[in-house]
């Protein structure tokens, strides 16, 4: 049984103090985990009848993942225009319910998905069913009890073995295979958290036998393991701490040093700071507004079109209409972007937040 192994592998690490002695030994038994993961994963897929089919919509799509019962129905209720059902008791949410949070001029998908729990990345509570809603999301608010802070350590260990790294980015390694000639690895830089046989051991176990390996910064095993899987997702994420109403400031205090990370402390039953959380989404989404221009007029600034920052002037006209580009003459932008207002620029020009822009097109 693919679990037993697992188990035993796990307990075997657990065992095992960490040292030089031992480093490659240990580097082997997590290769072999992560990849015994991946067939439970897909095996458990296979099995499963039915699941949570979300259309997506708006700007963005935002998942709101926590415990049952930490208030997400009803932050999702004061957030957007949805209505899920609120009770006094867990599991009220039994499905996605879909709520649009209009800000700033974007249109932002928020979802409440069924409260995750301890196991739920091995399927327990329809955790693989909800873990597959959150791996859709462009970020992730993490909901937490302000009387059970140890909820986030179980919410990011869930997301973490259902393949989700939180605040991160992909490593800068690349493994390109080749059909013979072994395993070559090259470094642009000191690699001090691995050695080149681990490097290697990592590879067999995902059967990669002849392949170059350009390692451009000093990645730990965990990051490897991450890149030699490739079905890793990096998401943003912010952590909301509920119920603050009910909790005094030296309370927070001392929340802020057992958490050891930013949070953003609200209170969803009574609206508390829930304005400032709509910014912090928006923010967090790395969105910037862009005004259309029409030729010889004024930039309409009540309906900005929203892009994610380092979008392009071709960007934009992918938004507009697919057929935009084939048409594309030239653009004007007025804005941080322009060296001078009304500047003509080509498809590949970048644009910055709160930039006008005149298309013009072949006629």
């Amino acid at each position: 049984m693919i679990e037993e192994k697992i188990k035993a592998i796990e307990e075997e690490i657990r065992k095992t103090p960490y040292n030089k002695a031992t480093e490659h030994h240990i580097g082997i038994l997590k290769a072999k985990l992560a990849r015994l993961r991946e067939e439970a994963q897909k095996k458990g897929a296979k099995g499963r009848i039915g699941g949570y089919a979300v259309r997506k919509t708006g700007d963005a799509t935002v998942v709101l993942a926590g415990f049952p019962s930490v208030g997400k129905s009803t932050l999702l209720n004061k957030l957007t225009n949805a209505a899920s059902p609120v009770a006094e008791y867990d599991f009220t949410t039994l499905t996605v319910i879909p709520g649009m949070m209009e800000h700033r001029g974007g249109k932002i998908q928020i979802l409440d998905v069924p409260g995750l729990i301890r196991g739920a990345s091995s399927g327990r509570g329809r955790g693989k069913e909800v873990l597959s809603v959150v791996r859709s999301a462009d970020l992730i608010l993490l909901l937490i009890d302000v009387f059970n802070l140890q909820q986030l350590e179980v919410l990011e260990k869930e997301l973490y073995d259902a393949g989700i790294r939180l605040d991160g980015r992909q490593p800068d390694v690349k493994i390109i295979k080749k059909a013979q000639g072994g395993i070559s690895i090259s470094s642009t830089i000191e690699l001090t958290k691995l050695n080149e046989a681990t490097i290697k051991a990592v590879l067999n176990e995902y059967k990669i036998h002849n392949a170059d390996v350009v390692i451009r910064e000093d990645i730990a095993l965990e990051q490897l393991l991450d890149v030699v899987a490739g079905n890793r997702l990096h998401l943003p994420s912010i952590t909301i701490l509920n119920k603050i109403d009910l909790v005094n400031k030296e309370y927070l205090r001392e929340v802020q040093n057992q958490l050891k990370k930013e949070y953003m402390p609200v209170s969803a039953d009574k609206g508390t700071n829930l304005e400032r959380l709509r910014d912090i989404i928006f923010e967090k989404l790395d969105f910037i507004r862009t005004y259309l221009r029409p030729q010889g007029g004024t930039a309409d600034i009540s309906e900005p079109m929203i892009l994610r920052r380092g979008s392009t002037v071709g960007s934009a006209c992918d938004k507009i209409h697919s057929d935009l580009r084939r048409n594309f003459r030239y653009a004007q932008v007025w804005g941080k972007s322009a060296k001078f207002n009304g500047q003509k620029v080509g498809l590949e020009h970048v644009l910055e937040d709160e930039d006008a822009l005149t298309i013009a097109t072949r006629k």
